[in-house]
């Protein structure tokens, strides 16, 4: 799975802009036997065949989306003005390499270095909307050469391991849970299982919106990214989830209540194949799961996640064996069959 992770992780696939993302996920499924589409919206859809029928209609979800910027604005100096496609916190952003995805074009956040600021000015994270983007032009004729208003960039693709078994880079959050399901669709499944690869989920799950109208599901598992605290400063009351502690599950967040028999049937398979597993223990954040149990005729939800330091960032912060637990407890739970 890291070999998936890793090119998947290094694509450049913004909200609205996966494309690239699906167009590598449908080379890497196209000799396994599932059937697959592609929705209006761009949702990757597969439904692949396991050896017995199921009476429920199970989904595994992940989103193929990441973070991203807008250009908004290009001035006369050739400096591009923008905004975040999703939640970025701007202390994150400036000096930042970011490339751009329609022209592949490098470049850097600028802000005013230090040296220029006033004593009001230091040591306060200027707003998002006062940064600008340097791509090297110098005028704004010269900058429209190469990028619009509207042309989205990402993070400069930087996958790097690290430590005792870490991964950082950009998109980790949710590549690594597409790298999961396609690593399910390679292999045999014991039931017929729908999968779906969706699109904006980091500006309002918009894609998984579509995908529970069209297929209504009755059960669904969504992959995940969510935020460890295990760094200083933070309490272990308040931690959420530690990195290297194995899947992630959580009981409630900011758009879901799992449903419970879900969730006890999760621990009781992670116990009994001695899958590594915690509880997320705040209430806070959100994902596809919220939309599924809300949608069409509603689901039963279960999200499972794992830990990411520096979420949202340049740098996500994750350990292999976390991924790798996601992947086994998602896989082992796709063996019941929940009637």
């Amino acid at each position: 799975m890291k070999d998936l992770i890793k090119k998947y992780c290094n694509l450049l696939g913004p909200s609205g802009m996966e494309d690239s993302v699906r167009e590598a996920i449908i080379e890497d499924i196209k000799d396994s036997g599932a059937e697959y589409q592609t929705d209006a919206i761009g949702n990757l859809i597969v439904f692949k065949k396991g050896k017995k029928r199921r009476n429920k209609k199970v989904l595994l979800s992940a989103h193929m989306d990441e973070v991203g910027f807008m250009v908004k604005y290009i001035d006369e100096e050739g400096y591009a003005w923008f905004d975040s496609v999703g939640g970025v916190d701007r202390r994150v952003v400036s000096g930042r390499r970011l490339v751009f995805c329609e022209s592949n074009i490098p470049a850097v956040v600028a802000s005013k270095a230090i040296h220029m600021q006033t004593l009001e000015e230091r040591g306060k994270c200027e707003p998002i909307s006062e940064m600008h983007i340097d791509i090297g032009a110098t005028s704004r004729e010269e900058a429209k050469k190469y990028i619009n208003i509207g042309d989205c960039a990402v993070f400069e693709p930087n996958y790097e391991e690290f430590g005792d078994g870490l991964v950082r880079s950009k998109a980790l959050d949710d590549r690594f849970g597409c790298a999961a399901l396609v690593k399910m669709i390679n292999g045999e499944l014991e039931y017929d299982t729908y999968f779906a690869f969706n699109t904006c989920e980091e500006v309002g799950c918009d894609g998984a919106k579509e995908v529970a109208h069209n297929l209504r599901p009755d059960v669904v598992i969504a992959l995940e990214a969510t935020t460890a605290g295990d760094i200083l400063g933070v309490s272990k009351s308040k931690c959420a989830c530690s990195v290297g502690e194995g899947a992630v599950l959580s009981i409630m967040d900011r758009s879901t209540i799992y449903d419970q028999t879900l969730l006890e049937l999760a621990v009781e398979t992670a116990k009994e194949k001695n899958i590594k597993w915690q509880y997320k223990n705040v209430v806070a954040g959100g994902n596809e799961a919220g939309v599924y149990q809300r949608a069409a005729s509603g689901a039963r939800v279960l999200a499972i996640s794992a830990p990411a330091r520096y979420i949202h960032s340049a740098s996500n912060v994750l350990a292999m064996s976390d991924m790798e637990a996601v992947y086994q407890l998602a896989a082992a739970i796709n063996e019941r069959s929940f009637e």
